[in-house]
């Protein structure tokens, strides 16, 4: 399925219903969606841009342009085939409760849904659990962030790759996340199969 939309801002007219929110921004034809936790962490508050105007928002913005999957950084980035949005996208007063997240929680799915990118790129552990919970089998009581940073994960439908908190990176976990998806790139990452020679007609009929 491919989006019709060619805005890039919230492009699925998402609503929370708070005072302020920092909604999805990027190609609603995403190959690749990176999900954060909030804009308190992520940031975007006042730009209104999910990972821009903070340092976390800086570093994933570099490593992601080095390894090929933003054009360029900036405020907004520009994007192609990449997509970032927030678990909460609602601006807080300091750290969102669990009842937030909750009510938050199926706007995010729904969109998650809409982009129907081929590889998910959470950034921190809450992001990671949440992700791993909808879309794969691992565990989401014990997560390694250390461990699992920029390794592949493979999932209900889509690829996983974990990415720890930007702020905590040395110069190592900013080179191997931008290797893995360096070699994410080179590979075929899609992983699907064209059911269409099972049709009356010569179309592609591409799936997972």
């Amino acid at each position: 399925m491919r989006n019709v939309t060619d805005r890039p801002a919230n492009p699925f007219g998402f609503d929370p219903g708070c005072e302020q929110y920092v909604a999805g921004y990027g190609d609603a034809n995403a190959h690749f969606h990176v999900v954060g936790d909030h804009p308190g962490v992520h940031g975007g508050v006042d730009s209104g841009i999910p990972f821009t105007d903070c340092e976390a928002g800086d570093r994933l913005q570099r490593a992601l342009v080095d390894a090929g999957l933003l054009l360029e950084a900036g405020t907004p980035p520009t994007v192609d085939k990449t997509y970032f949005s927030y678990l909460h996208m609602c601006v807080a007063d300091g750290t969102p409760d669990s009842r937030s997240y909750d009510d938050l929680e199926p706007l995010f799915d729904s969109e998650l849904r809409a982009i129907t990118a081929h590889v998910l790129l959470p950034v921190g552990e809450r992001a990671t659990r949440h992700v791993f919970s909808i879309a794969t089998s691992e565990r989401t009581d014990d997560i390694d962030m250390d461990e699992r940073h920029a390794t592949e994960v493979a999932g209900a439908g889509w690829l996983v790759y974990p990415i720890k908190e930007p702020t905590t990176w040395d110069t190592d976990d900013e080179k191997r996340l931008v290797r893995a998806l360096e070699a994410l790139l080179a590979s075929d990452y899609r992983r699907e199969a064209d059911l269409g020679r099972f049709l009356p007609n010569d179309d592609p009929y591409l799936v997972r």
